[in-house]
């Protein structure tokens, strides 16, 4: 089992920068495909990105490929997502998940995914 905190949110003018961190507990976090979801008011979640065991495959939804950028770090149990070129469409609160199963399998699909964490708000202003 896994625990996941987000953390790095907050309000930033359009074109800015954040950087998402989400910190896992448990000593198997090389085990699990990392991915973030994102839900904004009035809509359902949607995939943003996600990333294997290793690092070594990415996904991106195409509304954040070139702008957003996953990665993680294995040794400190946390995963990363770099925002870059923000727009006001990509406010939501960014919620950090875990899943077990091999990464080409449903790496799009929330359900897919046992583990997430309490989300954090992402405000972007035009």
């Amino acid at each position: 089992q896994v625990q996941l905190v987000e953390s790095g949110g907050g309000l930033v003018q359009a074109g800015g920068s954040l950087r998402l961190s989400c910190a896992a507990s448990g000593r198997t976090f090389s085990t699990y495909v990392m991915g973030w979801f994102r839900q904004a008011p009035g809509k359902e979640r949607e995939f943003v990105t996600a990333i294997s065991y290793s690092g070594s495959i990415t996904y991106y939804a195409d509304s954040v490929k070139g702008r957003f950028t996953i990665s993680r770090d294995n040794a400190k149990n946390t995963v990363y997502l770099q925002m870059n070129s923000l727009k006001p469409e990509d406010t939501a609160v960014y919620y950090c998940a875990a899943k077990t199963s091999p990464v080409r399998v449903g790496v799009r699909e929330g359900n897919e995914y046992g583990y997430w964490g309490q989300g954090t708000q992402v405000t972007v202003s035009s």
